[in-house]
């Protein structure tokens, strides 16, 4: 038969499996081929869900299950032996295998990732291809495996024989890890995505370390109850008659296949802990405290734990004033891996510092495009209130008869120090109506709120809009905060996906984090959110695929600006859609949105041949106040409505699918300022600011055109701050009231100050930009004050004037800056 004529999988069969065995490779154990290892993104057209193609490779050689060394591309005989290696690199960098093979059945082209060989890449016949032995002795070289980190290193994965598999990328997690402690590494950082697999990942690592006998005693640390019960009846199910929780209460849990278990605790009622366990779960809260008595972990001596995991230590486990820092002092001898999804990076805390660079990261960004992960839509809404502020007639009364002080009050305050119940009501209907519009009023829905009160307020409007509803079943609406014993007690059920109540459940931070909500379809932004890293913890509550009910992707509601992070270079998965609608719009997202492919390039309308419809007619879809106790002040009979701003579409990638004015004067921005900051470091650079602006223009930018589209007194730095990095604008006199509220001219004299209040309320009715210009001091009103001369030796001379002005220029921005 003519070779050339052959189909790709002949030449497999015949030609490429052929020269493996002959060099050792058992088909059974080390050979996979046509392995499947993303499931191909999901992409949302309206109503219509579909999958991408996933990527396949056509072999994956490991030494053994789950630890892959080597990939093959092949390609018919019409082709060049080397023509699938290009495709072969890209596969084998995400799946981070260093050898990598390209075929046509004639022979091997063999590229070295490592860079150890020389050349990297070379052509070998079809009897030369190496055998495992001789892979594994270059890997171990690359990875500076001794003898007995090799054993460690090729230490089973558990199999429970159901023919479950780890992802590729828990794969790469789990190796990474078991490699770094083989070769004695005893702080490792895993991060990878919320809804990625970091508990089964932990398992996993945990298993073969436990099995190899390389570690005998081992904690796993957390920070929520919820996490350690459903972890030890699911993932670390297998270890059960080995592993017990450091806990006094008794309870029985529900397991993912529906049967029920009782958890095996290692305390008795009077904290006496039992040794005999080697896998125990503990939570720091419950092993630790501010009273001595409370510090259950130190009646374990230093070295009895060979391992500890913390499941998601960004929450603070690794600071070094953190009251949990000392467990992981106490047992200091011990290997500690970190998980979690947001590596916390800042002036005053760092579990990079603590733990080293990540071994592995796997991001929220790369699990959408594998399909892995839920893509999701935003809809930002702008209320009247929040934008513009509120500020109390003379004489306004709360609701206990006090006059309200008089000052302005913006979104930082609404629902902390002054309450509008015309503001909560109208979020509840918005909430509301999305539900009603989208087609499914039991779409999951889990609403943040600024604090335990305002959850409760919120859960009482929500009841309101939905009264129809809550008579069926009045678990529609709960509330699920740290005081709350009924709705606590209902969170298994909101995060059960066979459960069909509670179906909307309002909280502040007690859901932001560690709860698999599967099916969660809406998530509802109404506090201000300034944390990156709870910023991807909250957005992670929805980022989970549940295709038994058809939670393809889902939609994040932002009443408050908190969205803006999606702006932020850290946060690293873009939303799909982002809808802004104005007063008299649906409150669902239009579905005829272009989309685009990884690489930026548009999408057709309909599905291609390659994608698969998964349906099309989706419908879209510890909590404690800080400090001490603070008064709000509850205003009545005060109004609050929707307004527009603009509608902006968003691919995957984060790049603009629409050409709006609006959309062109933002791209025309980021070429001139690479980030906020960028921007910022040329504002405060620039001595005369109007230059800049000067210079814009110059360029093209309708600044002022924009400026009249959005029917807002802007000055040109707010609008390039709202426009390009989407921060919150403020309008002239609102950064004018702000400095007036800070005082900031007390060290001056009585004419000195006179100029300066008359040149900030001419900045706020004009837009002055240039405030340090003599001129100005030549006209009304600062010619009724004095000559020019006069004026500027009230600050002791020209420098001391422009100096002055410079401060004030500097309070002027400060909120932005």
């Amino acid at each position: 038969m003519e070779k050339r004529s052959l189909s790709e999988r002949d030449i497999c069969t015949k030609f490429i499996t052929p020269a493996l065995r002959l060099k050792g490779w058992d088909e059974i154990t080390q050979i996979r081929e046509e392995v499947s290892f993303t499931k191909g993104r999901i992409i949302v057209r309206g109503k219509l869900v579909s999958r991408g193609k996933g990527k396949r490779a056509d072999y994956i050689l490991s030494v053994k299950p789950n630890i892959p060394i080597a990939l093959i591309e092949a390609k018919d005989n019409s082709q060049a032996v080397g023509a699938g290696l290009q495709q072969g690199l890209d596969y084998a960098e995400t799946l981070d295998i260093p050898f990598v093979f390209a075929s046509n059945g004639d022979g091997f082209v063999f590229h070295d990732r490592t860079g150890m060989s020389t050349p990297p890449e070379v052509t070998l016949t079809l009897d030369q291809f190496p055998s495992p032995d001789e892979l594994w002795a270059r890997y171990r070289a690359w990875k500076g495996l001794s003898d007995e980190g090799s054993e460690i290193a090729l230490q089973d994965y558990f199999d429970d024989g159901s023919g479950k598999t780890p992802r590729y990328y828990q794969v790469n997690a789990v190796n990474s890890t078991i490699e770094a402690i083989a070769k004695g590494q005893d702080r490792v950082l895993l991060v990878m995505a919320t809804g990625t697999g970091k508990t089964y990942t932990a398992f996993q690592i945990i298993w073969r370390l436990w099995k190899a006998g390389q570690k005998k005693r081992i904690l796993f640390l957390a920070d929520r109850n919820v996490l350690i019960d459903q972890t030890m009846v699911n993932d670390f199910r297998p270890f059960a008659g080995s592993m017990a929780k450091l806990s006094t209460q008794a309870k029985t849990i529900e397991r993912a296949d529906g049967t029920s278990t009782d958890v095996t605790l290692a305390l008795d009622k009077h904290r006496r802990i039992d040794t005999s366990y080697e896998i125990y779960l503990g939570l720091y809260q419950a092993i630790t405290g501010p009273n001595e008595s409370q510090k259950l972990y130190k009646e374990f001596s230093p070295d009895f734990f060979d391992l500890i995991v913390i499941d998601e230590c960004h929450r603070g486990s690794a600071a070094d004033d953190s009251a949990w820092r000392e467990i992981l002092d106490h047992f200091g001898s011990a290997t500690q891996i970190g998980l979690t999804a947001t590596p916390k990076e800042t002036e005053y805390a760092s579990n990079i510092d603590y733990f080293g660079a990540p071994v592995y990261s796997y991001s929220l960004k790369q699990g959408i495009r594998d399909g892995f992960l839920a893509p999701y839509k935003v809809i930002k809404v702008h209320i009247d209130r929040d934008v513009q502020g509120y500020r109390p007639v003379q004489g306004q009364l709360d609701r206990a008869g006090e006059e309200v002080e008089d000052r302005i009050y913006n979104a930082k305050d609404f629902d902390r120090t002054l309450v509008l119940d015309d503001r909560t009501k109208l979020v509840a209907h918005k909430v509301s109506e999305f539900l009603k519009q989208s087609g499914d009023r039991m779409a999951k829905t889990i609403v943040f709120c600024v604090d335990q009160e305002h959850a409760a307020r919120m859960r009482q409007a929500l009841i309101n809009e939905n009264a129809d509803l809550v008579a069926q079943n009045h678990r529609y609406v709960m509330r699920i905060t740290g005081n709350d014993k009924e709705g606590l007690d209902q969170l298994g059920n909101f995060i059960d996906p066979e459960a069909a109540y509670p179906v909307i459940v309002t909280t502040s931070r007690l859901l932001s984090t560690g709860v698999d909500a599967q099916t969660c379809r809406l998530i509802v932004l109404d506090r201000e959110v300034g944390s990156m890293t709870e910023f991807k913890q909250i957005v992670g509550r929805g980022t989970r695929v549940h295709e038994d009910t058809q939670k393809l992707f889902f939609t994040v509601m932002d009443f408050r600006g908190s969205t803006s992070h999606f702006a932020d270079p850290e946060f690293d998965g873009e939303p799909v859609q982002i809808y802004q609608p104005g007063p008299d719009d649906p409150i669902t997202p239009p579905d005829d949105v272009p989309q685009t492919d990884d690489e930026g390039a548009p999408l057709p309308d309909k599905p291609s041949d390659d994608e698969t419809v998964l349906t099309d007619h989706v419908d879209p879809i510890a909590d404690k106040q800080g400090g001490g106790p603070i008064r709000k002040v509850y205003v009545d009979g005060v109004g609050a409505v929707i307004v527009a701003e603009r509608v902006e579409y968003l691919d995957e990638n984060g790049k603009l699918v629409t050409e709006s004015l609006r959309d062109y004067t933002r791209k025309a921005l980021k070429r001139q300022f690479a980030s906020l900051d960028d921007f910022l470091k040329r504002w405060n650079g620039e001595g005369r600011k109007q230059a800049l602006f000067e210079e814009l223009e110059a360029e093209g930018l309708p600044l002022d055109v924009i400026a009249s589209e959005l029917g807002k007194d802007l000055d040109p730095f707010d609008l390039i701050c709202h426009i390009a990095f989407d921060a919150k604008p403020l309008t002239r006199r609102e950064r004018a009231e702000s400095v007036k509220k800070r005082d900031v001219f007390t060290k001056y004299g009585p004419q000195a100050k006179a100029v300066l209040e008359a040149l900030l309320e001419k900045y706020a009715d004009e837009g002055v930009m240039d405030l340090d210009d003599l001129g100005v001091l030549k006209i009304a009103p600062f010619s009724g004050m004095g000559s020019v001369v006069e004026l500027v030796r009230a600050f002791g001379g020209k420098p001391g004037f422009e100096q002055a002005v410079h401060d004030l220029q500097a309070a002027i921005y400060k909120e932005s800056a």
